[in-house]
């Protein structure tokens, strides 16, 4: 492995940098990608994906790269609660309450209904593979390549050692599902009236089609000045803010993992714990009034922008040959039954920005909660259906649950009892649907 150095760093940033510059102009000028309404982030992604190690390999990426963005992500979740305004309780527990069951019913289902695939493929064709095959699907589309990586070490201690590839595999074709119909959905959506900032990609301003904003557009500003640069520079006051936050964040997480060697804390979730933290601090202390939202909200965005580039650029595009035919029934399966999720749970579920909030967890259940906050950015550019903070504190609640399945479901199959882990997964669905359906929860007039 190479030297990581700063210098190493600073190329990484550069390559990506120059590619989102680029993205920037192929979005500004191609009619095309502008009917696609590809993020500049997604146009960078695929371009280094095409010209770093696995395409023609001309970008000299580092071997740290797809690291960066579980970095990231922590910058943007820590961002979030950082400046906001004091809310009601009730009306957080609110908002929470149906992002909370709409995480734990995208996570049971796709695990579980993953997990009951893979069982039946293994009992009536493919006899020759592992009995937890049906766990790739959750792994790649739910959880990504960090959580395909947890399950692949995990079977290799049982002796499964392609788990790993596969877990891999799944994961990149869980991102291309996830951009490429989420474009589509968007699309059909728009058109039928069902998305609430943007009506028509037809009658879509000129800076959302092409990302540039013209002066006679009216240009706005990213923020206000809350300290004097004459003591400190008050873009640097925000940026050092959210660095002490994921700082922190970061040494929590590893001293809770010392201490808990078996169990894995997921940063970003820690990261908007601490930003909560510090912003009651803050607010305790009547410091909060020196905080810029929009500011931090703009960090956010920023991660968010070299979050989606990177993670697309590091995609790992080796196809296990052996598993061709089975993980494309798995992956055909797991985009359908994703589909179903979005469209009957989501306009269900939700009150308020049903669309919103299911084409994130379409982007979620299918490629990585990364490119649930790309697709979401297409449809709500300001974050005002205010998703990303729901799902961030929801998570909290969810991550006892995700940390069980990583943690035990290898395990439960390698003891033997492998239909134990798709019945108490689908189970979990069926009280949590059954409680929003005995307290009338759930909005049925939404079709």
């Amino acid at each position: 492995m190479e030297d990581f150095t700063i210098w190493t760093l600073l190329t990484d940033i550069a390559i990506i940098s120059a590619l989102l510059l680029v993205g920037t102009a192929i979005r500004a000028k191609v009619k095309w990608v502008q009917a696609l309404f590809l993020p500049a982030s997604m146009i960078a992604g695929f371009i280094g994906l095409a010209l770093g190690p696995s395409g023609v390999n001309i970008l000299p990426f580092s071997s740290q790269f797809a690291a960066y963005p579980g970095l990231l992500i922590a910058f943007i979740f820590g961002a979030v609660p950082i400046g906001a305004s004091k809310v009601k309780i009730g009306e957080v527990f609110q908002r929470v309450r149906e992002m909370l069951s709409y995480s734990i019913l995208i996570t049971v289902i796709m695990w579980g209904g993953g997990a009951v695939v893979g069982l039946l493929l293994v009992g009536l064709f493919f006899t020759d593979i592992n009995v937890g095959f049906g766990l790739v699907l959750g792994a790649g589309f739910v959880g990504g390549h960090g959580t395909a990586a947890a399950i692949g070490e995990a079977y290799a201690k049982y002796g499964w050692d392609d788990a790993m590839s596969l877990g891999m595999t799944s994961a990149t074709i869980g991102i291309l599902v996830a951009v490429i119909g989420g474009i589509i959905i968007i699309k059909r959506n728009t058109e039928k009236g069902n998305t609430q900032f943007i009506s028509s990609f037809k009658e879509l301003p000129n800076e959302l089609r092409t990302g540039l904003i013209r002066k006679e557009d009216g240009r706005r500003p990213i923020g206000v000045e809350t300290v004097s640069s004459n003591s400190i520079d008050p873009l640097v006051y925000h940026i050092a803010i959210i660095s002490m936050v994921v700082g922190g964040a970061y040494w929590l997480t590893d001293t809770l993992e010392s201490i808990f060697p078996m169990v894995a804390i997921p940063l970003f979730s820690v990261a908007f714990i601490v930003g909560l933290i510090f912003q009651n601090l803050m607010r305790l202390f009547k410091a909060d009034k020196y905080i810029d939202q929009p500011t931090m909200d703009k960090i956010g965005g920023s991660a968010t922008d070299f979050l989606v580039a990177i993670g697309i650029a590091s995609i790992n595009l080796t196809v296990v040959m052996d598993y061709a035919v089975p993980l494309i029934i798995l992956f055909v399966f797991g985009i359908l039954w994703a589909y179903v999720i979005f469209k009957f749970i989501g306009p269900n579920l939700f009150e308020h920005y049903w669309f919103e909030k299911a084409i994130f967890g379409w982007g979620w259940s299918t490629g990585t909660v990364a490119m649930g906050l790309a697709l979401l950015r297409i449809v709500d550019p300001n974050l005002k259906s205010r998703t990303m903070e729901d799902y961030a504190m929801a998570y909290v609640g969810l991550v006892p649950l995700e940390l069980a399945i990583v943690t035990f479901a290898p395990m439960v199959f390698a003891l033997g009892f492998a239909w134990t882990v798709p019945t108490v997964l689908l189970a979990i669905a069926a009280i949590v649907i059954g409680l929003h359906v005995h307290f009338k929860l759930w909005g049925f007039h939404r079709t």
